[in-house]
């Protein structure tokens, strides 16, 4: 690199956003990003349990226009799809892109051009889906995209199943996170995620999050910072459900936005368990809707 290009990434990348980066990157190698710590060596090629190295593969990029209407707006949610995933649901939607790792190899000066150009078409917000395992890249690409005059808010969908360090490291970064709550019995997390701690893993990193961006900000209509929390409906857990929508109105506050989804089906592996091999009752899911609102919760739409 020739002097005047490193004094220009300098000035570009204050002296504590690259401690920020080398802490994160120190993070996977061993990998510890999540709470699966699982200990690959990414940097040197070995892959985790989420089924990536070092480098980011994206499964599809684009604008989306079937999120949260205050993420779509009028240009659509700008989403980029990251393969693999920590958690590996069951139950998972995406399960063809999240249990394995198909798609684009991208390093994150790569992420950084398809940011600018979701930006350039209009998109409201770049929107990372299951980004906990390359929070890194994600980091280095937000770095570099910003640095490029990227302006839009960065939004963080993952699954709610979040190491504490990676997200503390993330501050600053991240302007909208949006995880998911999915259970808070640990049965259940263990029987359908294979990670019984999934309940107490996250109730600590939405709390995280929301000490960062604080209740989610909307401005005419669009969603520019703050805390979006999703929770899916599943046949048969209701009582929990309602258990979930306790726990944000009790420990995250009143007016914490949530996204109470009925749109589950059965995906992936759900056939193995008859139990949830089926749709919820629509009933059920306006029931929890009512639920959160007389909680105090702002529900989405």
């Amino acid at each position: 690199m020739r002097g005047g290009e490193g004094a220009a990434r300098s000035r570009e990348f204050p002296t504590e956003s690259q401690d920020r980066l080398r802490a994160l990157h120190d993070l996977q190698n061993p990998c510890r990003l999540c709470p699966r710590e699982c200990g690959a060596r990414r940097a040197e090629g070995e892959t985790g349990f989420c089924g990536a190295a070092a480098d980011a593969t994206i499964a599809s990029y684009g604008p989306h226009y079937g999120e949260e209407s205050v993420l779509v707006g009028a240009g659509g949610s700008g989403t980029i799809f990251l393969s693999g995933c920590n958690l590996k649901c069951a139950f998972c939607q995406n399960y063809d892109i999240s249990a394995a790792v198909v798609g684009e190899g991208m390093r994150p000066s790569g992420i950084a051009r398809l940011m600018l150009a979701l930006a350039a078409r209009g998109c409201e917000n770049v929107n990372f889906v299951t980004p906990t395992h390359h929070a890194p890249q994600i980091a280095d690409a937000t770095a570099e995209a910003r640095a490029r005059g990227f302006d839009r808010p960065v939004v963080y969908n993952c699954g709610g199943y979040e190491g504490l360090e990676a997200l503390r490291l993330l501050d600053g970064t991240v302007d909208i996170y949006m995880p998911d709550a999915k259970f808070l019995d640990a049965a259940a997390a263990g029987r359908y995620l294979g990670a019984a701690d999934y309940p107490e893993r996250m109730r600590a990193a939405i709390i995280e999050m929301q000490r960062q961006v604080g209740a989610l900000v909307v401005e005419n209509g669009v969603a520019v910072r703050g805390l979006l929390v999703r929770h899916l409906a599943m046949p048969g857990c209701e009582a929990d459900s309602k258990r979930v929508l306790d726990f944000l109105r009790d420990e995250i506050g009143p007016g914490t936005y949530v996204n109470v989804m009925g749109q589950y089906r059965p995906a992936g592996r759900a056939e193995r368990f008859p139990e949830i091999n089926r749709f919820p009752d629509a009933v059920v899911v306006r029931g929890l809707k009512a639920y959160a609102r007389e909680k105090g919760l702002r529900v989405d739409e």
